[in-house]
C-alpha cells in the first residue's frame, strides 16, 4: 500500500530503529514509547488488521508470536511483558497495518487504559 506508513518504514523510505527482521516480519522501536520497552512487529505483507487475514494467512500471527517471545528474552523481559495488537478505531487502531505491540521493562497495570 503506497500510503501506508508501516509499508514505507519495510520500504526503507522511512527510518525506524530495527530490531528484527527476517522474510516475513519487521520489529522495530515505537516513536512513543508507551514502556520503557515497547517494540512494534509488522508483516512485511500488508494486512489491515487481524480481521483482514485470510484462512491461509493465520501462520503469520504465529510466527509473529515466537519473535515476540524471543525478542522478549534478548531485552530482558524474564519479569513479564505485555503483548497488545489494537484493531479498528474503537480498538485503539492509529496505523491500518497489522502489528502487535510488545510493552514491558516495567509493572503493567489493568485496565491497560
Amino acid at each position: 500500500m503506497k500510503d501506508c506508513l508501516f509499508c514505507k518504514i519495510i520500504a526503507g523510505e522511512i527510518p525506524s530503529s530495527k530490531v528484527y527482521e527476517d522474510e516475513r516480519v519487521l520489529a522495530f522501536r515505537d516513536i512513543d514509547p508507551k514502556a520503557p520497552v515497547h517494540v512494534l512487529v509488522i508483516p512485511k505483507k500488508h494486512a489491515a488488521s487481524v480481521l483482514q487475514l485470510s484462512d491461509g494467512e493465520y501462520e503469520i500471527a504465529a510466527h509473529i508470536l515466537r519473535v515476540m517471545c524471543q525478542l522478549s528474552k534478548e531485552l530482558g523481559l524474564e519479569g513479564g511483558f505485555r503483548i497488545v495488537t489494537n484493531t479498528g478505531p474503537d480498538g485503539g487502531q492509529s496505523v491500518d497495518h497489522l502489528h502487535f505491540h510488545l510493552l514491558g521493562g516495567r509493572a503493567m497495570g489493568w485496565p491497560p487504559g
